[in-house]
């Protein structure tokens, strides 16, 4: 079953390999600063060079949707056990589970300054990347690079949902 799992899944291995060592790494150093890591720190801690870690974020951008692995962690209760998917549930109540939010709210609050904009401008003002580089006086693909780290980041503070 997951052989053929795998076999249908869109992505290369290789991307999603990739995309696990940058949330790895800046789960790593979020543990051991307390803080947000720089690019230039999670590049190091990968032990890539600053353009190598950009050209990573830029080729997985679109990549975090749904991993298996998140339904089933090592040392956790299965997603399935978590939630209730009974006739009865409601997905808009998934959704709106006040934990979740309120870890939402905390990581979004967590990130560097520049992504919080990034996400803001995005997802609250309706923003294109284009039209986000503008305002921040940078490329569309760079906009698309920190959008993706910013995504990473959020994924591993809300790792446990």
């Amino acid at each position: 079953m997951l052989d053929e799992l795998r076999g249908a899944d869109w992505l290369p291995r290789s991307l999603r390999r990739d995309t696990r060592r940058i949330e790895n790494a800046v789960s790593r150093l979020q543990q051991r600063l307390g803080r947000a890591p720089g690019e230039s720190e999670i590049a190091k801690e990968m032990g890539i060079g600053l353009p190598d870690y950009q050209q990573l974020l830029q080729e997985a951008r679109g990549s975090q949707l749904v991993y298996y692995e998140d339904f089933r962690g090592e040392e956790q209760e299965s997603f399935f056990d978590r939630h209730d998917f009974s006739d009865e549930a409601n997905p808009l109540e998934l959704l709106q589970d006040e934990r979740f939010r309120a870890a939402l709210v905390l990581a979004i609050g967590r990130l560097p300054e520049r992504e919080r904009q990034l996400m803001g401008m995005h997802y609250e003002q309706d923003m294109n990347l284009r039209e986000i580089g503008e305002v921040m006086g940078v490329s569309e693909s760079r906009v698309c690079q920190l959008h993706t780290q910013a995504v990473a980041r959020l994924r591993t503070s809300l790792r446990g949902y």
